[in-house]
């Protein structure tokens, strides 16, 4: 199928781009990578009135290292992150994550600011930035602002932008070198989404433990009720039956299906970040 006519614009900074959203009344929609908005639009499941083309605004391809974080704009892609454009601050975590998503010729394209703020329930960006501590930045037609990942993924597809705002990057503190990480997914098929996948990130020089999960039957949720254990190394945050109360606490609806594969992933991801 073929998507419906829109108007296509090409803005060169970030305050043009926030104006141009703010004039459409809500009815436009960023473009960045393309990857999930335009097989959306080719299957009539989003109907946006103009397209705003990110790709010439060089703010948003930069990585800048702030000495205790590194900030990734909005427009880097999923393959730079894999070939170390942002450096090993992280313990090889960022670009191992990289890595896992779909396939290389779609990581050529999609950005870490689209997968974030498209909020897919499976997609890996929110729930492995959730477990590093990181915050997406904001920037609408008057001010910027800067929002913790767990607090701006609401839901399935929901985040906290405002008609009139862009993700213009994501800060991502960085690990100590002896920071243990795991991230572990469950997954029809290499390249396929995750039908659970989770994320453990143990740093004792920081003081900092998190967990988080995701797939398509929860999005991202952290799971704070096993953090608590972790920076002491203690294996109760590994058994059976905390995990499977810590997932029921977070959604008790869950199928049988899915919360035997989430059980799965979350135990081997703490079991592993934990060795």
């Amino acid at each position: 199928m073929k998507a419906p006519a829109f108007e296509y614009m090409r803005p060169t900074t970030v305050s043009e781009a926030a104006g141009l959203l703010a004039a459409s009344d809500g009815d436009a929609r960023i473009l960045s990578g393309g990857q999930s908005l335009v097989p959306m639009m080719n299957l009539r499941l989003a109907y946006p009135s103009a397209l705003i083309d990110i790709a010439r605004v060089a703010e948003l391809a930069t990585i800048d290292d702030r000495s205790e974080s590194v900030l990734v704009g909005a427009a880097v892609t999923h393959a730079r992150l894999e070939d170390g454009a942002a450096g090993d601050h992280w313990n090889g975590f960022l670009a191992h994550v990289a890595r896992e998503i779909a396939y290389r010729g779609v990581r050529n394209r999609g950005t870490i600011g689209g997968s974030i703020a498209h909020a897919d329930p499976a997609a890996d960006w929110p729930v492995a930035l959730a477990a590093l501590g990181a915050s997406v930045e904001i920037a609408g037609p008057s001010a910027r602002r800067s929002v913790a990942v767990q607090d701006f993924v609401l839901g399935m597809f929901e985040t906290g932008l405002e008609p009139d705002e862009l993700v213009v990057g994501v800060t991502i503190p960085k690990l100590s070198r002896d920071a243990r990480w795991s991230y572990f997914k469950v997954r029809r098929k290499a390249g396929a989404f995750a039908d659970a996948l989770a994320a453990v990130v143990v740093d004792r020089e920081r003081g900092t433990a998190r967990v988080a999960v995701g797939g398509v039957a929860t999005g991202l949720r952290r799971i704070d009720t096993l953090e608590c254990c972790l920076l002491d190394g203690a294996d109760q945050a590994t058994t059976g039956d905390r995990i499977e109360a810590a997932l029921a606490a977070i959604d008790p609806d869950m199928d049988a299906f899915h919360s035997r594969l989430h059980k799965v992933s979350l135990s081997r991801a703490l079991q592993e970040a934990l060795t």
